[in-house]
């Protein structure tokens, strides 16, 4: 077994244990928040044993062998180097940083420290994208990538009455781009690597962090079209144009649903079979590469995050969209 502590004490990682509980080979032993209160009020909600107020103190603990970090991305990296100095294992939220200086000293960190660091992209670990890499090739030469993830915020509400919760605060590094645009940036790295060229705009907010954006990644031979939005709603479908036929992915940050339409008219259901909380995958994935002794996911890749962050950084730069982390 792999004893799991959990940084964050949001729905996030209420939904990470509950995925968690599911793959073969963990346990959960410990939480971190920062004040005593909330600490023991979470371990007894989720039957934990070991609670702490001090992430120096949890990540010395004998009692643990890796851990999940939820807490806001503008704390990842400081978290995550802190943990891997100690010799434990790294699955981190996405996005895993700030900016790719940060995730490279984490990846860095991985390294030196000789554990697994994995940024915690559920969707590339999950069947529908194996069956969207098993069944590209029938596609012919692809010419086209769509992904749109537009999803109105339960706190835009509150924001607009005034209130500025952490998810549109740029000291956490947050905004439409790292919470919803990454979801269709990383798939794409997985499938395409990282384009030639990106073309980027948004929509600031007076907050300071972006509500809506769009993307352009420009290929040798093909383009993608990429939209994102925390201030919107959209119910399009994703899609791989290719010469031979066109792939439909019902969301992109939850690939489940994936038929090919031929250009002769047939239509084929590829999608696989999901019979466990989605987050299962990515956990199971990361306790796999543990206890065999790889320190890198194929997939969610150090090279495939990197080339991610870079695309996120060049992005912002374009939109004027400036972080204190950027500033460190």
């Amino acid at each position: 077994m792999i004893r799991f502590g959990v940084i964050g004490t949001n729905w996030i990682t209420d939904h990470f244990i509950e995925a968690a509980r599911v793959a073969e080979g963990f346990s959960l032993t410990a939480v971190y928040s920062r004040t005593e209160e909330r600490a023991e009020a979470y371990a007894a909600k989720h039957n934990i044993p070991f609670t702490f107020t001090d992430a120096a103190e949890m990540a010395a603990s004998s009692e643990l062998d890796a851990v999940y970090i939820a807490s806001p991305t503008s704390l990842h990296a400081e978290l995550a180097i802190l943990f891997m100095s100690k010799g434990k294992h790294v699955l981190c939220e996405k996005p895993a940083a700030s900016n790719t200086r940060e995730l490279q000293q984490m990846v860095d960190a991985a390294k030196q420290n000789d554990v697994v660091f994995m940024e915690a992209m559920k969707s590339t670990q999950m069947p529908g994208f194996a069956a969207i890499m098993e069944n590209l090739p029938k596609l012919g030469k692809v010419r086209r990538y769509f992904a749109s993830y537009c999803q109105y915020s339960s706190r835009y509400d509150a924001y607009k009455a005034g209130q500025v919760l952490n998810a549109f605060k740029p000291e956490f590094s947050n905004g439409a781009l790292m919470d919803l645009g990454v979801y269709c940036i990383y798939p794409l790295v997985v499938l395409f690597g990282q384009p030639d060229e990106i073309r980027a705009s948004g929509y600031l907010l007076e907050s300071g962090v972006d509500g809506q954006g769009s993307l352009i990644a420009k290929y040798a031979d093909m383009e993608a079209s990429i939209m994102y939005s925390k201030i919107s709603n959209s119910s399009l479908l994703a899609e791989i144009q290719g010469e031979e036929a066109t792939m439909t992915i019902d969301s992109i940050n939850l690939p489940i649903h994936i038929r090919i339409n031929y250009r002769d008219g047939r239509i084929e259901d590829v999608s696989k079979p999901v019979d466990r909380p989605t987050m299962s995958y990515e956990v199971e994935s990361f306790i796999d590469l543990i206890q065999s002794g790889e320190r890198e996911s194929k997939l969610n890749s150090h090279a495939n995050s990197l080339a991610v962050m870079r695309i996120l950084d060049e992005a912002r730069r374009q939109q004027g969209l400036v972080y204190p982390a950027d500033l460190k």
